[in-house]
């Protein structure tokens, strides 16, 4: 079982480069906060695979818990609206957004109190590692569920504003598949509620997959539409 994490790490961390790569060629800030997302759910894959196959600590839980179960999911919906909304002050708001975030989730974890009986499970329950009601618990109801939404809607209202336009297929296509692959990452969080590993690791694995061919297919070449490369071949 700990070897199927490992997958979803690799996948994650190649996605990862790639998006960097993007934003070392084009200077955009949304690439640079979904290549922190991904880096951050290539860690968080670490950090599983490391956990089932010798053993979990407190700390080794809280950096799964902090990348993989909270901020990733930010980072990735401060990406999307930084896509959506040009302006300058919508930026900064972002970022100022995810840098609270990120100094409360750590600060949070680092005054909570792990019940260290509860790591032993092969896939540890946050309410029984973290407890029920305490804020460090409560981080993906603040976070990471109204982040989701964010991020589900906009990739919904960019595939919407696609339809339609066959110059865009691949990118709708794409701009679909992750949002699916989202949500699958998601679902998984329902198995995790309660411990059945082989459900966790088997939606990790999809899910990231499926963003991975998102991407790849939104990334490719948008075609000239029939319409203006015929008017094209008429003015030559």
């Amino acid at each position: 079982m700990w070897l199927i994490p490992i997958i979803a790490a690799v996948v994650a961390g190649v996605f990862a480069a790639m998006l960097f790569r993007q934003f070392a060629a084009r200077r955009g800030q949304a690439q640079l906060l979904w290549a922190i997302a991904m880096a951050m759910f290539a860690v968080a894959s670490f950090a599983v695979t490391v956990g089932v196959a010798s053993g979990w600590t407190s700390t080794l839980y809280e950096i799964y818990w902090a990348f993989g179960a909270i901020l990733n999911v930010a980072f990735l919906a401060g990406g999307e609206l930084l896509l959506l909304f040009r302006r300058p002050w919508v930026k900064w708001a972002v970022w100022l957004a995810l840098i609270f975030a990120t100094a409360y989730t750590f600060t949070v974890l680092g005054n909570a109190q792990p019940n260290t009986a509860a790591l032993a499970d092969d896939l540890p329950r946050g309410v029984k590692v973290l407890g029920d009601g305490t804020a460090a618990y409560r981080l993906a109801q603040v976070v990471a569920y109204p982040s989701y939404f964010i991020l589900l809607l906009g990739t919904a209202w960019s595939a919407w504003k696609m339809r339609g336009r066959p110059e865009l297929k691949d990118r709708f296509i794409g701009t679909l598949l992750i949002a699916i692959g989202a949500t699958v990452v998601a679902g998984g969080a329902g198995f995790a509620a309660v411990g059945l590993l082989a459900g966790f690791i088997g939606t990790l694995v999809v899910g990231i997959c499926l963003m991975f061919w998102g991407f790849l297919r939104a990334s490719r070449p948008v075609g000239v539409p029939a319409a203006a490369a015929q008017a094209a071949g008429q003015a030559g």
